[in-house]
């Protein structure tokens, strides 16, 4: 076994925030995205932690996202009769431009009940809880989705064409964690992929295809051939309606798009991204009920059964990672190192 090595969650934060300020990321920027990596580590989400650090640097290596971006927030108000915000995120990351609009979204969404954000022309690499998750701290419950690039073929088909697509939900609840999910649409996330080639480990079966569109166990076959949807057709409709709702709605590059705009699966894809949330108090004003305590009935009821709510693991994870501190591998660690001493010129050491 790998030994490993704690490091606290504001250490670590602050350690991979240096590591991208000193690659020459915007500050602001730096920080946003380090405080996401951080906590992908913190909640044992191996796949977008500190993974995640040398695929962003390839993006600034490459030059497909823009370092010292500063997101713009467009925000017509009620007087406009609208609830949709809008941020640009001027080909910058999507966590920087998120925390420029977070406040917004929730005034809105406190005063109309009802309200959406839109990402736009913004790079996204980290899971989708972290906003929901953030939201439902706030009393509200939202919904998260953005395309990806093309390597998922739809249901039935061989070649492909959808992103993994994730899509999470948020649920406010009081005095416990709130009720959280976060998936792809595909059988598993692209990251899950990479880390079973990179460990020399099979793919489960059913998680891809090759180039033939046969199945494959082989994670250097799958990354060539396509991923499948989860669910077969029914994975496939979600996946559709994502690329839909995030893509086309907005205006903004869908998974096929964003894969001829970077030219390769290898750097991060640039598309749009949507948040929207609700204010439960708003909706069930009327109906004289408490809809945290009616939705707490169901979630306790799901918990009597025996069954594990999704997140439940990461909050455990989280809960001894803030206590023991964050657990790292020995190649995690050197490679902090290893960035924070050589910066870009790592990705060629």
């Amino acid at each position: 076994m790998s030994e490993l090595n704690t490091i606290r969650f504001e250490a670590l934060c602050t350690r991979v925030a240096q590591i991208f300020e000193n690659a020459g990321l915007r500050p602001q920027t730096a920080t946003a995205i380090a405080h996401v990596i951080a906590s992908g580590e913190r909640d044992a989400c191996k796949s977008h932690g500190v993974y995640r650090i040398e695929g962003c640097l390839r993006a600034m290596a490459a030059g497909t996202v823009v370092p010292d971006a500063v997101p713009h927030l467009v925000d017509a108000g009620v007087d406009a009769k609208t609830s949709v915000i809008e941020v640009d995120a001027g080909g910058g990351f999507a966590n920087a431009a998120y925390e420029v609009a977070e406040q917004a979204l929730i005034e809105r969404t406190r005063e109309t009940g009802l309200a959406a954000l839109v990402i736009r022309d913004c790079l996204h690499f980290s899971a989708l809880w972290y906003e929901v998750e953030r939201l439902a701290g706030q009393g509200l419950a939202s919904i998260s989705m953005c395309p990806s690039y093309a390597t998922v073929a739809p249901s039935g088909g061989q070649e492909p064409l959808l992103g993994t697509n994730p899509f999470a939900f948020g649920w406010p609840r009081v005095g416990d964690t709130p009720y959280v999910f976060d998936f792809a649409t595909s059988v598993a996330a692209r990251g899950e992929v990479e880390l079973h080639r990179r460990a020399g480990t099979p793919l489960p079966e059913g998680w891809a295809i090759d180039q033939n569109g046969d199945p494959t166990t082989d994670p250097a076959a799958a990354l060539e051939g396509a991923m499948l949807p989860f669910g077969s057709h029914k994975g496939s409709a979600i996946s559709t309606m994502i690329e839909l709702l995030s893509g086309a709605m907005l205006g903004e590059f869908m998974s096929r798009e964003a894969l001829d705009f970077v030219g390769t699966t290898a750097l991060l894809p640039r598309h749009g991204a949507l948040i929207v949330a609700f204010d439960p108090k708003v909706f069930a004003a009327r109906s004289g009920r408490d809809p945290i305590a009616e939705g707490e009935r169901l979630i306790e009821a799901i918990v009597g059964q025996g069954a594990r709510l999704p997140s439940q693991r990461r909050f455990v994870a989280r809960a001894q990672s803030l206590e023991h501190g964050i657990a790292l591998t020995q190649q995690e660690w050197s490679d902090l190192d290893r960035f924070a001493t050589l910066g870009l010129a790592a990705l060629d050491a």
